[in-house]
């Protein structure tokens, strides 16, 4: 027999866990052994950033240059592929990184197919190039200004574009121009009264939940609050967590 507690876990929505950079506390941030281990502890979803090379490849990195995290200097679109695929981005994490590669987008849908989800950061990287990469899926969402989000739309209507929030003025602005499935909340603007225009629009609300707001505490208080997915640093934490109180 199903008790009142069990019936209303299972009632319970089920909330999207994006694994911010993959899961890069432990291992190299925007690489393929970071989504592997996002996979294994499974999140809905890995969040990874693109840029464009100087000669038009595209490839993943948050920063603009390659200093933080790999053991070369420069730009990444100053540099060429063959430039940025000789870099090692896995030393500064640790040994046993050693040799680890900036992975190109390509590898990164490749490796998430069937698997998992992709959310999209675009750092730098056009809309059009993006698009013929991708092809036709569900399984990625684009975080882009909304005049990216729009040229994507433009280009291909089954691709879900994810603009952010900054206000009600722009959540609504948002609804009427791109009609958005899901919106980007990050800690500044999830406020009930932005949040309450994406509801009314029916949108899904994605917010950030990282540093001291990474927690089970944190985590809780984004969902009461109206969020249906959480981008963490901590996936493997969440999601156990999410399944213990009925989210998963």
């Amino acid at each position: 027999m199903v008790s009142f507690t069990n019936t209303i876990l299972l009632l319970a929505q089920s909330i999207v866990v994006i694994s911010h950079r993959g899961e890069h506390l432990q291992r190299p941030e925007n690489t393929l052994p970071a989504f592997q281990e996002a996979i294994r502890v499974g999140a809905d979803f890995i969040e990874v950033d693109v840029q464009t090379t100087a000669d038009g490849k595209l490839v993943l990195s948050h920063d603009a240059t390659v200093d933080r995290c790999t053991d070369g200097k420069g730009r990444v679109d100053s540099m060429t592929f063959d430039q940025i695929e000789a870099l090692d981005a896995g030393i500064k994490k640790g040994p046993e990184y050693a040799g680890t590669r900036i992975p190109t987008f390509d590898q990164a849908l490749d490796l998430a197919r069937g698997k998992i989800g992709i959310y999209v950061d675009i750092k730098n990287a056009s809309a059009r190039d993006l698009v013929a990469h991708i092809g036709t899926t569900d399984r990625v969402v684009m975080y882009c200004k909304p005049t990216v989000c729009k040229e994507i739309q433009d280009l291909n209507p089954t691709l879900k574009v994810m603009p952010e929030s900054t206000s009600v003025e722009h959540v609504k602005m948002l609804v009427d121009l791109l009609h958005p499935k899901v919106i980007a909340f990050g800690a500044a603007d999830f406020k009930p009264e932005i949040i309450a225009v994406a509801k009314a629009a029916k949108a899904l609300i994605y917010t950030d939940v990282m540093g001291k707001t990474d927690t089970p505490e944190g985590w809780q208080a984004a969902i009461d609050a109206g969020a249906d997915g959480l981008q963490s640093d901590r996936p493997g934490p969440l999601v156990e967590w999410l399944r213990s109180k009925g989210y998963k």
